[in-house]
């Protein structure tokens, strides 16, 4: 059995859907504070789901999950992953991120699970000084929230070295899209991501949407952006625990397209999907946004064998679909 961590959210929900379809029986351990007992409901129509409501940050919850079910192995998505939040109230972050995570590895120790897939960020890298980012970059992160992450990486080296607990930290840059089959998507409140709220606001009053910064040194003076398709990224997942199953060491992996975008390319795309004009202002810079995030892939493209197959244009598309089907419910 599979133990996913913050599986009733956004990227966790895609991955529980990518593993029942690979017949693995799984259990998501989630405290719904940003994931939805819908989606949970929805999951459990394709499979064999177990649900654990619990906090990381409560060592007994986490630890009866244990006790309950035969684990075979974590990915482990639970995470805050704001990071503007995480400058504002970085306790939170330590506290959620990096004890919880302990917390979780203190019981899998306990039972003698030793395989881990862990959803790192690329935000680990800071102010890239080079682009595309492959995963021979600097590891400096410029918020709490990358800082977290980080952490976590150095925490998951000790426990390799010290208890032989393998794991795989895969590294995404921009996750975009929803499910092709419109059962599971993006569901936060609020959202702070681009392409949703773009999309939102095609819906009801059609509000003028806020683009920052115009003058930066790309084709369009608009940040780029290197975004990957959730239903690809779930199956990255499934590649990484395969690769733990067959004896694979503890590593690590970017996981984007190679091909950036930028934001403007991002409401082009948005309004031939939905076929509307979304009304923008052009606001100044926001602190801390770097010109161009692009991830080199080649790694996880040789030693995974996972290559991207639904581009800018797909994930749009689902994530519109998506949309629609959220706002039926309002």
């Amino acid at each position: 059995m599979i133990l996913v961590t913050g599986g009733a959210g956004y990227i966790g929900s895609h991955c529980v859907l990518a593993l029942l379809k690979q017949n693995y029986d799984v259990v998501v351990f989630d405290n719904l504070s940003t994931g939805h007992i819908e989606t949970i409901n929805t999951l459990e129509q394709y499979g064999n789901v177990a649900f654990a409501k619990g906090d990381l940050q409560n060592k007994e919850q986490i630890k009866n999950v244990f006790k309950s079910y035969k684990i075979d192995a974590v990915i482990h998505f639970a995470a805050f992953s704001q990071v503007g939040e995480s400058v504002k109230n970085p306790q939170k972050y330590y506290l959620n991120n990096v004890c919880g995570t302990l917390n979780l590895l203190e019981a899998m120790l306990e039972n003698n699970v030793k395989k881990i897939v862990f959803s790192s960020t690329a935000a680990t890298y800071g102010e890239p000084q080079y682009t595309p980012i492959d995963e021979k970059h600097p590891q400096n992160p410029i918020n709490p929230y990358g800082q977290t992450k980080l952490f976590i990486e150095k925490i998951l080296d000790d426990y390799d070295k010290a208890y032989e607990l393998k794991s795989v930290r895969l590294r995404y840059f921009n996750v975009a899209g929803a499910d092709s089959d419109n059962r599971v998507g993006e569901w936060h409140e609020p959202e702070t991501h681009l392409i949703p709220n773009i999309l939102k606001s095609t819906f009801g009053n059609s509000k003028t949407f806020e683009m920052y910064g115009s003058d930066y040194p790309t084709k369009d003076g608009t940040c780029v952006r290197d975004y990957i398709n959730v239903e690809d990224l779930a199956e990255a997942h499934l590649l990484a625990l395969k690769y733990l199953n067959n004896n694979g060491s503890t590593n690590f992996f970017n996981l984007g397209t190679k091909t950036g975008n930028t934001v403007k390319d991002v409401f082009s795309e948005c309004e031939k999907i939905c076929q509307k004009s979304i009304s923008v202002n052009i606001m100044p810079r926001r602190d801390g946004d770097p010109a161009s995030l692009v991830a080199d892939n080649t790694k996880v493209l040789t030693e995974l064998g996972w290559q991207p197959q639904r581009d800018l244009s797909y994930s749009i598309d689902t994530a519109y679909k998506w949309e629609q089907k959220l706002q039926s419910k309002i």
